[in-house]
């Protein structure tokens, strides 16, 4: 009783009241006369128990919204009614029990379903309960709670064990442990220390934190992710749509169904000199329509939709809506940008080649002119430079998109790139036989030799292409603007089945394209990445998957999915999650629509009573449910 809110609390009751109410009026039926006096007495039970029923469906017809669920269980319910009033006025025996034991069934369901409903989106809300309302702020000394939302970018907020983190940022001061789960499905903690960038929605564990904001509240990775579960819900599925049109044709489809039921074999009966038996006939049509109520399939398809989106979200996988969902189920070629995908991302320069300057001075001169990039290589660069970049010694830069940079360096007209540029630019440059990203350097005209990047392969990508492959994924591609040499070395350390190497940003968009062409039938394509330059072939993918935790804002815009820890593995979680979930949808359907099937048959053949009829539908709506709730958990047993 608990757990069950103040209106199901108030629905049970009603539940109680009538059924005791009904179990009295059995056992004194037979000395209730006359039969108005009977009538008006199991009218009480049926008002308490359905009156919210009958006030749905009058609601429904003044706004236009006649055939729904609650307008067939009124009319059938009223139709019993009928027909036992007119067996009581002509000397046979009516029964009302019939007419308020649907009711009390029906809404026994409805009562399930809520709850049900109620328990999943519970579980969701506690899975994505990660954005707090307060962040403390120190003032004189002494910690204040504030709004986050008046917390400007750059301030400095206190994050104590056990409290949330409200703001993405930098730790400027102590060291701790972070439980990361509500972002990342993982369930181990991460050490963090000073300089350590970390994401709100994380749960602080032991040391007390100094943290300096890099974002105000409402871009932080916490509303993020919480805008991307709760604007999920309004991109259908193709099912979803399937079945909001289902119901709209269906349900007026079987009221004139019961209504020629009720009608046209008692007419043929009459033309034909035998007992029209009309009564009869009504009461097989007020069956027709208890059974026809499609409750199982417009409650339980939103629900497993709701709930797989829910159980994706709980293991670190968004997935912006159910469409999305529905496409990810049928994708047989994922892709993969390599950089920061499938390896680390972080460069280290390994070895200078065939430089007639000294290795530090090359290193100097390509440092500085890449200096005002932000790709990762030049940060290696600078990195292996290891002194400050003197500003003033650099002129006249220019960044040419997949190829490299020129400007002046202390006087020196300085070429830093791949051999795209060296060709550009007239310069013979030499190969080199090492794999790595290889920057090809030249100062005043003349080749004065290479630095080789070395990125390491992530630890968990051999696992997740294996794991692709183990979910039915048919081809896995990668895409590079590397070397043919780098990228072959990656692929086969990873187990990627092909490659593409040498692209420019605009080059993978029409790899992708090329791809997506020779996919057969409904198997879809997922594009996987994480930088800026992805969103484009994030975008024009069948379903376009970001790295979500250090990935770029753009990237993430422009993807369907986002992994919230950039592991590679749970993009084989995802597909498996949204396979179990449209399986479960499919079940529900077709066991739906066969039960109804058969019953409906069974109806207006006579065969079923409005008790069998409403046992039937009630029955199938909460085994719809309980199946559909099963989306909420990434287990193969259930």
């Amino acid at each position: 009783m608990k757990s069950l809110t103040k209106k199901q609390r108030k629905v049970l009751g009603r539940i109680i009241t009538a059924a005791v109410m009904l179990l009295v009026l059995v056992l004194v039926d037979s000395r209730l006369d006359p039969w108005y006096i009977k009538l008006l007495l199991y009218l009480v039970p049926y008002l308490i128990v359905g009156y919210d029923i009958i006030l749905k469906a009058a609601h429904g017809i003044l706004h236009g919204q006649v055939f729904d669920e609650n307008f067939l269980m009124v009319v059938a319910t009223a139709g019993a009614l009928g027909v036992s009033i007119y067996d009581t006025m002509h000397g046979e025996s009516g029964s009302y029990i019939e007419a308020v034991s649907v009711m009390l069934l029906y809404q026994v369901g409805e009562l399930f379903q809520s709850i049900a409903v109620g328990r999943s989106r519970r579980s969701i809300s506690e899975l994505m309960d990660i954005r707090p309302d307060t962040a403390n702020i120190e003032e004189d000394g002494e910690l204040v709670q504030v709004d986050p939302d008046d917390v400007e970018i750059g301030s400095v907020i206190i994050v104590r064990p056990g409290e949330k983190i409200p703001i993405d940022g930098t730790v400027i001061e102590g060291s701790s442990s972070l439980n990361t789960s509500a972002l990342t499905g993982e369930s181990l903690p991460r050490s963090v220390e000073p300089g350590s960038q970390v994401l709100s929605g994380c749960v602080n564990l032991s040391g007390v934190l100094k943290i300096e904001t890099t974002a105000e509240f409402g871009e932080s990775t916490a509303s993020k992710v919480l805008d991307l579960v709760e604007n999920a819900a309004s991109k259908k599925s193709r099912s979803e749509n399937f079945i909001s049109k289902f119901a709209k044709y269906y349900t007026p489809i079987v009221c004139i169904a019961a209504l020629a039921l009720a009608i046209i074999p008692p007419v043929i009966l009459a033309l034909t000199g035998s007992d029209p038996a009309l009564m009869s006939w009504v009461y097989r049509a007020c069956t027709f329509l208890v059974i026809s109520c499609p409750c199982a399939l417009v409650i339980s398809i939103p629900l497993t939709f709701f709930a797989g989106l829910g159980g994706a979200s709980s293991e670190g996988v968004l997935i912006k809506g159910s469409s999305y969902l529905e496409t990810l189920a049928q994708v047989r070629t994922v892709v993969f940008d390599k950089t920061g995908t499938i390896t680390q991302g972080n460069f280290e320069v390994t070895g200078v080649h065939h430089s007639p300057l000294s290795d530090h001075e090359l290193l100097r001169l390509a440092a500085h002119v890449e200096s005002s990039s932000s790709h990762p290589i030049s940060a290696s660069l600078r990195k292996a430079y290891g002194l400050p970049i003197d500003r003033d010694l650099i002129r006249d830069i220019q960044e040419i998109s997949g190829e490299g940079v020129i400007g002046k360096v202390d006087g020196h007209e300085v070429a830093a790139g791949n051999l795209r540029l060296m060709r550009r630019i007239g310069i013979e440059a030499k190969p080199c036989s090492h794999p790595g990203t290889i920057v090809y350097v030249a100062v005043d005209g003349e080749y004065c030799g290479h630095i080789v990047i070395s990125d390491q392969i992530k630890p968990s990508s051999v696992k997740a292409i294996r794991d692709l492959h183990n979910a039915g994924v048919k081809r896995t591609v990668m895409l590079t603007g590397d070397t043919a040499q780098t990228a072959e070395a990656v692929a086969k350390e990873a187990g990627i089945d092909e490659f593409r190497a040498g692209l420019l940003p605009a080059d993978k968009v029409t790899e992708v394209e090329k791809l997506m062409e020779s996919s057969l039938g409904r198997d879809r394509l997922a594009f996987v990445g994480d930088g800026i330059n992805d969103a484009p072939v994030l975008a024009r993918a069948d379903v376009g998957i970001a790295m979500g935790a250090l990935g770029s804002d753009a990237a993430i815009e422009a993807a369907d999915v986002v992994l919230m820890d950039d592991d590679p593995v749970k993009i084989a979680k995802g597909i498996r999650i949204s396979r179990k979930c449209l399986r479960i949808a499919r079940e529900n359907i077709v066991f739906s629509l066969c039960v109804k099937a058969v019953c409906l048959v069974l109806g207006a053949l006579g065969i079923a009573s409005m008790w069998l009829a409403v046992l039937a539908d009630v029955g199938v709506m909460i085994i719809c449910v309980l199946n559909a709730i099963r989306a909420l958990y990434d287990n193969k047993l259930i």
